[in-house]
């Protein structure tokens, strides 16, 4: 399954992916790493022709050369093909960034796990920064790395306030000067990504406060059925057409009828899903806002939630980006409300 949850651990409550094993909640790094079976290191290796997952150094040789495996030594679980430049990165050395500041009490690991069979690592850990909308709508800061064992992608460091009424995450890009915090795997891990990721943590402080401006604004501003009812098909159109483009197996189902139903969920999550009644909420830009994250990270495409492709999703696929573009497209209507 292209998406299947390999392992995974939290801290604290269940995570709003529903998914893992339950842990103590004052995990250091090194422990939740344990705990989340993450404790398996890979290596690059000549590539082989195979008739299976699994590296076999008695199978020929491919006849091209500079191709290479990305292979978890533990079991010899191909991960990915790469190239001769290609440097592995340790899920050891990607927890390391999170040790320094969970023992200096700036933050607390939270979920930890594998995701696409071992091809994505990631962690989440809780920082000591929130802010609350009125009624009680309490927004948390959280910071999520993702180390891909795969070629052409990056280490990534983001930003992610989670809301915790109804725990609708917002994936959200960190970056400086007009740089991301993104790392390729082009050297070894060392005290320069070091540097990088503490930078990222710095600058996520900055990030929360530009959120909670935003969140305050939509808050403020009311909508109207009609302005409402624009904004999620301008959202939402677009975006399904490009996946019906997509898709490799002939569709049937008429595309406004799909249209239709995605709206409709969207309309329920801004009348029913948790926090809802809230005053930050009612009929406001920022319920509108949570109305589509809600559908994206508890709705839409349930099937796939339990195997862990809407977790991938809305963090770093798909859905995070309707997300992302869902907040800039609330606060174009607001400026106008």
């Amino acid at each position: 399954m292209a998406a299947a949850v390999e392992t995974m651990a939290y801290a604290g409550n269940v995570p709003w992916h529903g998914l893992g094993v339950k842990v103590e909640d004052t995990m250091t790094p090194e422990e939740m790493l344990e705990a989340a079976q993450l404790n398996w290191t890979v290596s690059k290796r000549p590539a082989y022709t195979i008739d299976g997952p699994t590296w076999s150094e008695d199978a020929g040789l491919l006849n091209a050369e500079g191709h290479h495996f990305i292979v978890r030594d533990t079991d010899n679980t191909i991960l990915s093909a790469c190239g001769e430049d290609y440097v592995p990165f340790q899920n050891a050395d990607t927890f390391k960034f999170f040790k320094k500041f969970v023992s200096a009490g700036n933050m607390k690991m939270e979920t930890a796990g594998s995701l696409k069979d071992g091809q994505d690592i990631w962690g989440l850990a809780k920082l000591d920064s929130a802010f609350e909308l009125p009624g009680g709508d309490k927004v948390e800061g959280y910071l999520l790395i993702d180390s891909p064992h795969v070629a052409g992608k990056a280490l990534i460091i983001m930003f992610t306030p989670i809301r915790v009424v109804c725990a609708n995450t917002m994936s959200l890009a960190l970056s400086t000067e007009g740089k991301r915090f993104r790392v390729l795997h082009l050297q070894a891990f060392d005290e320069e990504i070091m540097e990088t990721a503490e930078l990222a943590l710095g600058i996520s402080g900055e990030k929360m406060k530009e959120f909670q401006t935003q969140a305050e604004f939509l808050s403020s501003k009311q909508t109207k059925p009609i302005n409402v009812q624009n904004f999620i098909a301008e959202l939402f159109q677009p975006q399904l057409l490009i996946e019906r483009a997509k898709e490799q197996v002939a569709n049937d189902v008429p595309l406004v009828d799909e249209f239709n139903r995605t709206a409709e969920q969207v309309h329920d999550a801004i009348a029913l899903s948790p926090g809802a009644d809230l005053k930050s909420a009612k009929g406001t830009w920022w319920g509108a806002l949570n109305g589509v994250t809600y559908v994206m990270d508890h709705t839409k495409r349930e099937s796939e939630r339990v195997a862990g492709g809407a977790l991938h999703s809305g963090w770093l696929g798909p859905n995070a980006a309707t997300k992302r573009r869902a907040l800039d497209l609330a606060i174009d209507y607001a400026k106008v409300a």
